[in-house]
């Protein structure tokens, strides 16, 4: 990290224009800019290194933060602020940590590594040997993943240091550049030649392409951080080798264990609230239409659209607003859905940062600021809350208003005879063309055939206040949706 107090900040994706303007008001330094954001800024951007990387996830719901550790702290806790329902959560495993993992399974192409805080997959390709079951195994996360994603951490077979500039390997060769840019390369090359430092013995100089803007410091600074980092690394590694384990023959380790890990991590997950947030501080800088974020979080096709239609004119009066009345959801579903006959998922977020599907229904009605969502449920168990048997043909009919705190959901028998009403209280809804989205916020209020209405699991909200899962505000705001709702229901 830089001895600057502040942290410099790279930042890449969708919500890019509203951070990098989040990011100067804060007083932190935006490094390598992307020409977009260059033209839309008076501003000069640094080249160079950075202490923390913010970047979109790849299904655009929020953003990764990574990097060192103090800089990760500062640049959560301001990202956390943007909206009430912004929630977050630690990165447990970030990339570079070294776990000492048990295989749990294999499949045709990789293994399935137990790893302590995650489970990562590792491609038999990036091992040298052949693992099986219950082998132990040391590896490296390569990629990690949001909490909510349906997919495993990336890990990797080679431990290797790596810095945002210079990545160390262990092995023998030259130094390279991961660059496209052959004359950039050459003149680094040249410029790394004179820098003061020796790399370990054994371990390989490959510079990133961030490295071809650095300054002589900055490249002198990383190289030797890196260096440091390979000490500490080598000497944790030394402890014993997980690859030299024979189980065959009796050996036992300690697996899952994790051996040593390099930076830190989060994840930002955004809410409806907090994209409008966002529109309103990228509205300081350039044209923004009314749920900006909202419509770029849906599809790649959407977004193409948002920016077509903010391309046309710079003019904040053609495209901008901020109000929710002004967020023009039938014209969005029109376009790019769900819209009336559309097969969507409903994806139920928790406040660990998990997310589950309640299951896919067909769209029966849809309106400006709502869709009707119908789902044939088979037979099995008993409906929570309601403790009623739940029997093939039921049907669930649940009505999804975008932006509300809460949905229902009516419950019936293949006879039409209902069965009960079951109110979620949840993070603002957004309905994306594929998913309804939101986070539950674990209050629920029912209500039964002979009109009794009953608040249940204030005890779960209670307890994820506790467990740091939730902000005493997303608390407070669920409690006070959950009271308007008993008083109207009853």
């Amino acid at each position: 990290m830089s001895e600057s107090t502040e942290p410099r900040v790279r930042i890449r994706g969708i919500y890019t224009t509203a951070l990098t303007q989040l990011a100067r008001e804060s007083g932190w330094t935006v490094v390598d800019a992307s020409p977009p954001i260059e033209r839309r800024f008076t501003a000069d951007f640094a080249d160079g290194s950075y202490d923390v990387a913010v970047e979109t996830t790849g299904d655009r719901q929020g953003v990764g933060v990574a990097g060192a550790s103090e800089a990760v702290d500062t640049v959560t806790t301001r990202l956390v602020d943007v909206g009430t329902d912004t929630c977050w959560w630690v990165e447990p495993a970030p990339v570079g940590s070294v776990f000492d993992g048990r295989v749990t399974e294999t499949n045709s192409r990789g293994a399935i590594v137990d790893c302590g805080p995650i489970e990562g997959y590792l491609p038999f390709a990036a091992v040298e040997r052949h693992i099986d079951p219950d082998d132990t195994v040391r590896v490296q996360v390569r990629e990690s993943t949001p909490p909510w994603a349906d997919r495993r951490h990336r890990l990797g077979g080679e431990i290797r240091v790596a810095t945002d500039l210079v990545a160390l390997h262990p092995e023998a060769g030259s130094p390279t550049v991961d660059t496209h840019d052959d004359a950039a390369a050459r003149e680094l090359l040249g410029m790394a030649d004179l820098l003061a430092v020796t790399p370990p013995d054994g371990w390989r100089v490959e510079w990133q392409h961030a490295a071809t803007d650095a300054s002589m410091d900055e490249l002198r600074e990383a190289l030797e951080t890196a260096t440091t980092r390979v000490e500490t690394v080598a000497e944790k590694l030394t402890d014993g080798s997980a690859a030299e384990i024979d189980h065959d023959a009796g050996g036992e380790s300690d697996s899952p264990q994790t051996v040593v890990t390099q930076g830190a991590g989060s994840w930002c997950w955004f809410g409806r609230d907090s994209r409008f947030a966002l529109d309103k501080i990228r509205r300081e800088v350039a044209a923004t239409m009314a749920g900006h974020h909202r419509i770029k979080a849906g599809s790649e096709e959407a977004s193409a659209a948002v920016d077509f239609v903010e391309s046309l004119s710079a003019d904040e009066a053609a495209v901008g607003g901020d109000a929710d009345t002004t967020f023009p959801f039938a014209a969005v579903t029109d376009n790019f859905g769900p819209t009336v006959g559309d097969e969507i998922t409903i994806n139920h977020g928790k406040p660990d940062g998990r997310l589950f599907s309640l299951g896919s229904g067909t769209v029966t009605e849809r309106d400006s600021e709502s869709i009707t969502l119908v789902r044939e449920l088979t037979g099995g168990g008993r409906y929570d809350g309601l403790g009623v048997p739940r029997s093939d043909g039921d049907t669930a009919t649940t009505t999804f208003q975008e932006g509300r705190w809460w949905y229902p959901t009516v419950y019936r028998t293949s006879d039409e005879e209902l069965i009960g009403t079951y109110v979620n209280i949840c993070t603002p809804i957004e309905c994306f063309p594929e998913a309804v989205r939101y986070i539950d916020l674990h209050v629920d209020v029912l209500k039964y055939p002979d009109g009794t209405v009953e608040r249940v699991d204030d005890d779960e909200l209670d307890a994820a206040v506790t467990n740091g899962d939730l902000s005493d505000k997303l608390a407070e705001k669920t409690r006070a949706v959950a009271t308007a709702l008993e008083t109207s229901l009853s």
